[in-house]
């Protein structure tokens, strides 16, 4: 507002000036006896002459000395509001100035938020595919990110509820504040810039003005991931390294693999198909940067020989086996793909990518191909090449963090899923697809206390309930609800895809997949008596309070 200072001063010492001469040029009345014009008709007069009103001359007509001056005000009125206006609408076309005001009106907004909300700070294409998947799920979000096109398009996408989003950097502490870090509101923290620096600003943030804060920060550094470890307990998601261990994990135990990914994606996710990666055999990984550093390394310790292929090695690392492009044939060559198993395309070039597993298919079609798709907008392509395996590092950080924040007890399962053999994984996906399709259904949890679970309180206390019999359908028992248990929680032990014989206790947690019909009977087991008896025992007991006196008078 600084600059509109001059402007106003401006008009008003115009408008003394004018008012002042009015009061001292002498005037007439209608008796032609000399008359002063007193300081508020002046005012009053300027004011509707000045703003092109115009209501005529008062009280008496003007002399021809009045009428003069006026004249000259008129002129010089409007010189001065074009002045003043000019130099506000240049006020508000300047971009500082609006950003000042957006930055207000949406700090206002966070404040006003009445609902626990998460900060996410980077909204790329993996905060995108959070924020679609946290509104999905009814959970309230704010946003900032440094580039004001992805913010603006917050206004346009399908969200649910208002979306408060920052054009701010996200190494700007102050603006952090604003968008709501230090609010009691404030349940988490997502750092996901593509800028390590400033995902570690936020991690530091978080730390100090709100300790305790849950706090996931992505980055593919292990310096970074340490630095971001000296400040409390954040949670650091490195995309190469869930590819590498995922892709150790299929090795091992496809259908361990194959249940993981699906249930990462979220409800509406596709099942997708079992793969059958080598398990002996030599690797050919070409890119020999993080990514492939790291992969190879996971490859190496499932005891497996890896050739690596680098066009330009960093001379502080290790050296690759072979100093070349990968997509030369003579580089090909010495990588002896036919004698191959599997071949890596792990470069940070998409086009280099397609390139090298091309080359490999025209070399080996029987080679396993795994390949990383560094840009959103290469998805087609990647698609039609057919690749056995695809990482899209977005696209698994939003999976790693979609599993740990969306409900605490589905990352705690797939970490308990990567401890059980093959047959235990391939039979629970047959369970999950018998009872709820081919297509992931809702996931949710809940405990069996007496707020959650008042209608159990008495089966409980009287020595539990059968997992089975609390999966019946409540208004015909003999109806198996759809829905499977995925994990009990109970005393801080993990209970993994239990049987129907398992004796419930009190306050135990319970995670859960099924159908959104299958969630409202349950629920409806879980809050009435009536329901939970029929469902546990297969007596009709009255529910109202007309059935219960005629029962008891009968």
């Amino acid at each position: 507002m600084r600059r509109m200072r001059v402007p106003l001063i401006t008009l008003v010492v115009i408008f003394a000036i004018a008012v002042l001469g009015l009061t001292l040029i002498p005037g007439q009345d209608d008796q032609g006896r000399p008359y002063q014009l007193g300081f508020l008709d002046a005012f009053y007069f300027m004011s509707y002459t000045a703003s092109t009103i115009g209501f005529g001359e008062l009280p008496y007509p003007f002399t021809y000395g009045q009428r003069l001056w006026v004249t000259a005000m008129i002129f010089l009125t409007v010189i001065g509001w074009a002045y003043a206006i000019g130099s506000l609408l240049a006020l508000l076309r300047d971009r500082t100035f609006r950003a000042a005001i957006a930055r207000a009106h949406v700090s206002r907004k966070v404040a006003r938020l009445r609902e626990p909300f998460l900060l996410i700070a980077g909204y790329g294409r993996t905060g995108e595919l959070l924020g679609r998947s946290f509104d999905a799920l009814g959970r309230r979000f704010v946003v900032l990110d440094i580039d004001r096109d992805r913010i603006e398009g917050l206004d346009l996408a399908p969200f649910r509820a208002d979306v408060p989003g920052f054009v701010a950097d996200a190494r700007d502490a102050v603006a952090l504040t604003l968008a709501g870090i230090d609010n009691p509101r404030c349940t988490g923290v997502l750092a996901l810039t593509n800028d390590d620096e400033a995902n570690l600003t936020v991690v530091m943030a978080a730390a100090l003005l709100r300790p305790g804060l849950p706090v996931v920060a992505r980055t593919a550094a292990p310096l970074i991931a340490e630095r971001m470890r000296a400040f409390g307990e954040p949670t650091v998601v490195n995309a190469f390294a869930a590819f590498g261990r995922h892709l150790c994990i299929a090795l091992r135990a496809p259908a361990t693999y194959q249940l993981m990914t699906w249930l990462e994606s979220g409800p509406g996710a596709e099942l997708p198909p079992r793969g059958a990666p080598p398990r002996q055999g030599r690797w050919v990984v070409c890119g020999y940067g993080r990514f492939g550093r790291r992969l190879t390394e996971d490859l190496s310790a499932e005891g497996l020989e890896v050739t690596t292929v680098e066009p330009s090695p960093d001379p502080d690392e290790d050296a690759p086996a072979i100093v070349g492009d990968g997509s030369d044939p003579r580089v090909l060559a010495r990588a002896d793909l036919p004698g191959a198993v599997g071949l890596v395309a792990a470069t940070d070039n998409d086009a280099a990518n397609l390139s090298l597993v091309a080359a490999a298919r025209r070399a080996n079609p029987d080679l396993f191909v795994a390949a990383r798709q560094n840009r959103a907008d290469g998805a087609p392509l990647f698609a039609a090449m057919g690749v056995d395996a695809l990482l899209v590092p977005t696209e698994m950080v939003a999976h790693e963090v979609y599993a740990q924040l969306s409900t605490p007890l589905l990352y705690r399962f797939l970490g308990v899923a990567a401890e059980h053999d093959d047959a235990w994984a391939a039979e629970l996906v047959d369970r999950l697809t018998d009872l709820c399709g081919r297509r992931l259904q809702s996931i949710w949890k809940f405990r069996l206390d007496g707020e959650r679970a008042p209608g159990l309180r008495a089966p409980l206390a009287a020595g539990g309930v059968l997992l089975g019999d609390l999966l019946r359908d409540p208004d015909a028992r003999e109806r198996p609800l759809r829905a499977v248990v995925l994990l009990v929680l109970r005393d801080g032990e993990a209970i993994p895809a239990p049987g129907a014989d398992l004796v419930l206790r009190p306050d135990d947690e319970l995670l859960v997949v099924g159908r959104a019909a299958a969630r409202r009977s349950l629920d409806a087991t879980l809050l009435d008596e009536a329901a939970a008896t029929y469902a546990l025992t297969g007596n009709r007991v009255p529910s109202g309070w007309l059935w219960r006196r005629l029962s008891r008078t009968g």
